[in-house]
This record gives C-alpha cells, structure tokens and sequence, in this order.
C-alpha cells in the first residue's frame, strides 16, 4: 500500500516496474518508488486538485482543476511547460505515442491537442455538448477516444479528426473509466455497477459484459438523503434505485426499493416534499439521474406509487430542493452539471413542467438550497462560487471566500445565515443579507462533502473519509466523529436527527447532541474493515 496524499487519489501511471506517479485532490503529484513504497519526489505547482497523468519518454503530462496541462520532467521534477489556463476545468489528459501528441480534454467539450515536443497546438476538435471526463489514444492508430457526460463515448481519426465511430450506449457507463486494449481491436471501460464492457473498435458495438462480485448488479453508494419529521426517509445510489426507510431511535428499516421505469442509471440527487408529520405523509419524491432525467414519484400512504419524467438535457443532475404552496403547488430547482439550475413548476393537477433555466453559474452546480421563508436560493459550483438569487433568476448576492470546488451550502433554520463547504477545506458562513463573510473555518487537510446548519451556532459538515465534523460557533471549535468507512455524502434533517448516508451504502441516523449513532441500515457491504452489517436490504 502506497500512502502519503492528504485527500482523494484520481489518478495513476506507470513509468516501469520500479517507478509510478499518483495524481490528488490535494493539489500534488508523487513519483514513488514501487519497490520500497517511499515518495522521491513531491511536485506542488498546481494551483487546484489534479485529476490526470499521463507519463511519456522522460516526461510527465498532468491536468486538472486548475485549468492548465503542464509538462514536467521525470528526473529533476522541473516544470517545463504549461499550457493554459482555459476557460474551463481540464479533467483528463492522453498521450498520443504515435504522433508524439498530448491529447487534452475539457469541460467546454472540447479535445485540444498539442505537440509534446514544440508545445503547438494541433488541433481542437469541438466533440461534446457538455463536460469530457476521459480522453485515451489508440497504441495502434492513434485514434482518440472521448468521453462525456452528454452520454456519449466517441472515437476520433488520429489524422483527419473526423467523427469516426460512436459507441453502443450502456445505462450503466462510468465516463471516467475507459481505454483502448493493447490491440487496438477494442474498447474497455469500468461501470458503476462493478463491471467491465468491451466494444469492438471498428464498429463500436458492445461485445461483452463481465460481472464481478456484483449481485444483485450495482453498487449502492449512497448519494443523497431527504428525510421527513416523522423518519420517512429518501435515498438515491450509484445503482440507479430509489429507497425508502423509516429511520428511528427504537428500530430502523427499509421499506422499498424502485427502479425507474426507464431503467436504472446512476443517481446523485433525492427530495423528498410533504408534511412529514403523520404516518400518512403524502407527497411527492423527486430524483436526479446521471443521464439527465429528473423523475417524479406519488407518494402515497409512505409508499411510491406513479412516476413521471423530465429530460432536461443539462447534463448530471446533482441536486434538487423544493418550494411548495400549501395548495400542492410550487416549484422545483434543479442544480444542473451544465451550470443551470433548471425550474420545474409542480401543480398537483397538471403535473410538472420547465418553467425557467436559471443560468447562474459557468461550472457544474454542486449544491441549491431555497431560503425556508422569502422567495429566493442559493446555489454553488465546481468553479468555486456560490450565489443567492431570486426565483426569476436575477443574481443577489456573489459569496465570495472560497478558492476551489463548493460542495454544499444550508442555511440556518433562521435564514439568516448560510453555510458553505469546499474543497479548500474550509467551512464558510456568510451572512444572508450582505453576503458578507462572518466565519471561516479550517478543516484540516480531509475535503469536506456535505454541510447541515443545524442551529444557530452548530454545523455538521460530512467529509469524504467518514467523519461528521462538529463545528461550534463562535468559537469556530471542531470536533470529528468517524461514523462510516467511506464518504459521507448527503445529511439531511430527521426530526430531532440527522440523517446521514455514505458512500459505504450506510443510512445513519445521528443524535446531534452527543453525535452518537442511534440507528444504522445498510444496503450493501463494501468490502472494508471496520463496520459489521446490522441490516441487509432485499
């Protein structure tokens, strides 16, 4: 086991049996040494969280964040050339040892290419409709590969650019996790679900499917949880299902699973709307998918009855709040990978709607709150901002503070102030009505994920090793409480609890007095020490 980075490792490369480079959100790339496990060199000249490598004849290829690609060399470790920085993120980068190319892929959709040895540009090809999360060169012809999250995975000529195949599409693609094999005759890629596809290169038709451990297919990472007064509670996962719990102190329980009628895809985003203050609790269940469909589930009887769809075309759909009349209506925000955040009208006769594409942000929209008495919300991006707005979409108030991605923001349950976390560590609280900045706490060096304003002077932040941090105000005190074994991705209120779910697909319900956990079902076990199953789910 190779250790030393302070937050999430997003990428790997080999340079020989001896040597590899690990890439992290912690703004560093290491060259390690394979055979005694110790770092040799530490190279810091990002200015935010690196998510690519790529090594070629001497030199290291890196990208990320920060919107740059730089070159560096193995031996010295010096920096010898940076591209950038663009206008936008730049997730994933490829080496092209044919032509001698550095293949480019950003958040525009566009692939850039450069020369590796003269650092000209190339060529830019304009290949997606929303953000590339993987570029890889074919070893044989060079053909280059991209893949986005408009859902489609395209392969390039290596020497006209011209659109030369589309891949058979598959519900469960992960766009982060492709490559060409050693042949060059096919196409690989890992899945949300805990499989391997192969395509066949010349047609780009899906051969195989190889299942792992996986049964029932998927992986329940949990990620996201709306929770009600009376412990109805709403989770979403990378297996594309919706589940209902009812969480208590006495006896917690699943009480239904769902797969959207148009199939599972993975999801990242729940809602739960009603009153939350009977067993009845009618309602509505909203959930955001991966291939941007917002669906809309009856709830009746604590049950999911009829479900409805709305594709938006806004790319991942990360979050959903709700602002609802008591006559039934009211209206949905939708924070959207595009940058939108979308606007669905809900009328309990005529169903939803688009109302309004809110254009608010120039990143991926991380996280939206709606202000609990005046008509307006804030949301916050991977571009590091954070806006409140009114629901005909004119800007407030720019938050400023933070120097990397927003994860989540709440507000008190007075309304006067907001809360906010990044991954520059740090916990902000602004004030609501001059947008000013009250707060700032540092975090360590864990990013933190998710964020509840619990009272006036305590916030809950979840961060992505399995800590709920209490953070006490005024005196900006934190205490950590590890509670999974993986990310705590979502907290949503539960009464006098918290709701708290995990990557490590664990449903927690949380006593914020002590932060201890009162109850805990799971559905699934990850194979990692440290928890034992106390509830299994059919």
């Amino acid at each position: 086991m190779l250790q030393g980075h302070w937050d999430d490792v997003e990428d790997f490369a080999f340079v020989d049996d001896d040597t590899g480079i690990s890439v992290s959100r912690d703004r560093r790339i290491f060259i390690w040494n394979l055979d005694t496990g110790s770092i040799d060199r530490v190279l810091e000249k990002h200015d935010r969280d690196v998510l690519s490598v790529e090594y070629a004849k001497g030199k290291i290829y890196s990208s990320g964040d920060d919107m740059t690609l730089r070159q560096w060399d193995l031996e010295t470790g010096d920096l010898l050339r940076t591209w950038g920085p663009f206008e936008v993120e730049t997730d994933t980068c490829s080496i092209d040892f044919l032509y001698d190319r550095v293949v480019l892929g950003c958040d525009d959709g566009r692939i850039r290419i450069f020369d590796c040895n003269t650092g000209e540009s190339v060529r830019q090809i304009d290949a997606h409709r929303s953000g590339i999360k993987k570029v890889a060169v074919s070893p044989v012809t060079g053909d280059i590969l991209s893949a986005a999250y408009d859902q489609r995975v395209l392969v390039w000529d290596a020497t006209s650019f011209e659109l030369k195949l589309e891949l058979e599409g598959h519900a469960a693609t992960w766009e982060r996790s492709f490559n060409w094999a050693p042949d060059g005759k096919s196409i690989l890629a890992g899945t949300f679900d805990g499989t391997v596809l192969r395509w066949g290169a010349t047609d780009g038709r899906l051969l195989a499917e190889i299942a792992g451990d996986a049964v029932p297919a998927g992986n329940a990472c949990l990620n996201d949880v709306s929770a009600l007064r009376n412990g109805l509670t709403a989770t979403v996962s990378d297996d594309g299902r919706v589940r209902l719990a009812r969480l208590s102190a006495t006896g917690s329980e699943w009480k239904q699973s769902a797969i959207p009628p148009s199939g599972r895809v993975l999801m990242n985003a729940v809602c739960l709307v009603g009153s939350g203050h009977s067993e009845r609790s009618d309602g509505l269940l909203l959930a955001g998918a991966h291939d941007q469909k917002l669906h809309l589930f009856d709830l009746v009887d604590g049950r999911l009855g009829e479900e409805t769809e709305l594709v938006l075309n806004e790319g991942p759909i990360n979050c959903i709040r709700v602002a609802r009349e008591e006559s039934g209506s009211g209206d949905a925000f939708v924070a959207c990978y595009s940058g939108a955040v979308v606007r669905i009208a809900l009328d309990k006769d005529r169903g939803a709607e688009i109302s309004q594409r809110l254009s608010i942000h120039d990143g991926a929209v991380k996280s939206v709150r709606i202000h609990p008495r005046e008509q307006y919300g804030v949301s916050a991006a991977a571009d590091g901002s954070i806006f409140s707005w009114g629901f005909d979409g004119e800007i407030r108030f720019r938050f400023a503070g933070h120097t990397a991605i927003v994860d989540d923001v709440d507000f008190d349950p007075s309304g006067r102030l907001l809360a906010s976390v990044s991954r520059d560590f740090t916990v902000n609280v602004y004030d609501c009505e001059s947008g000013l900045l009250r707060h700032s706490v540092l975090l360590g060096r864990q990013s933190p994920k998710s964020v509840l304003f619990w009272d006036r002077s305590t916030i809950i932040v979840g961060n992505y090793w399995g800590d709920l941090w209490r953070v006490e105000l005024p005196q900006e005190k934190v205490r950590a409480f590890r509670i999974a074994i993986n990310g705590i991705s979502s907290l949503s209120r539960c009464g006098d609890h918290i709701a708290a779910v995990s990557y490590d697909g664990s449903l927690c319900l949380v006593d914020p007095a002590d932060m201890s956990v009162v109850g805990r079902i799971r559905a699934m076990q990850q194979k990692l020490d440290g928890f034992e199953n106390s509830a299994s789910f059919d």
